[in-house]
């Protein structure tokens, strides 16, 4: 398993992108707001991308992705195509995914809005959800396990009756939208690695209210729960310090400090 150590000039190009992806994200808060279109919230990112930021969006194209951002909504555990046809409504809970490409490095990050009055269940897998990414970084420093990681997500989020998503996972990213290693969100083979300064990579739990198992739709792109109960996820893109990690995509309302030192 090749997995890139980063130079310092490499990880200044990822703070960059890393900053304009959690900018994105900034950005649209206040949009996602009842009656407004998830094809709506897709045009006001891209142009935010490309006209201010004068980036590029890694989703749109890849490997065919018809959009800028992958906008996921209740049972939509990931990769869901905005449209012009999807309302959002009152008590909605939506995952927004970005990746901004920026000077060639990659920055990719995603957050769970809820829409207007939130739902009970909604506001706490959210909250949960979020806890147990936080729990994840916490956990990372030069000389652990990978699986260390996974391990505390699992162990959070079903002491809390949820459950792993166990196809998806986090990845190394840099240059590559998606490099090694592959970040798993529950305990399970690592390959041995363990984790080294330099190294870049993203957690991005997905926490299901219900059952871990999941559907894709014939679309090919979205996924959703198979018993469709409500689904959500956090990201962050991440480096390894030399006695912690620096979490390059940290926005305005994340309540955990972007340097984490965990000697």
């Amino acid at each position: 398993m090749a997995i890139s150590i980063k130079t310092a000039e490499e990880i200044e190009k990822m703070r960059v992108a890393g900053r304009l992806a959690a900018e994105v994200l900034e950005m649209i808060a206040p949009h996602v707001v009842p009656g407004v279109t998830t094809g709506e919230l897709d045009r006001l990112c891209h142009e935010h991308i490309t006209q201010k930021q004068q980036a590029v969006s890694a989703c749109l194209g890849y490997h065919g992705f018809p959009k800028s951002v992958c906008i996921s909504v209740n049972e939509v555990v990931c990769h869901g195509i905005p449209s012009d046809d999807r309302v959002l409504k009152d008590g909605d809970i939506v995952n927004v995914d970005v990746t901004v490409i920026k000077d060639e490095y990659h920055g990719d990050t995603s957050k769970m809005f809820i829409v207007g009055k939130p739902t009970i269940q909604g506001e706490r897998l959210c909250r949960v959800t979020q806890e147990s990414l936080y729990i994840a970084l916490r956990l990372v420093k030069p000389g652990i396990r990978l699986r260390e990681l996974g391990r505390a997500i699992q162990k959070y989020v079903e002491a809390q009756d949820f459950s792993v998503v166990r196809e998806y996972c986090g990845h190394g990213i840099g240059k590559g939208f998606h490099e090694e290693p592959q970040v798993l969100h529950y305990d399970a083979d690592d390959s041995g690695v363990t984790l080294q300064a330099g190294m870049t990579f993203t957690v991005e739990p997905m926490v299901n209210a219900g059952d871990y198992r999941i559907r894709t739709m014939k679309d090919g792109w979205t996924v959703k729960t198979k018993d469709r109960s409500l689904s959500a996820q956090y990201e962050h893109t991440i480096v390894v310090t030399e006695n912690g990690c620096e979490i390059l995509t940290l926005r305005e309302d994340d309540t955990i400090p972007a340097v984490l030192e965990n000697a």
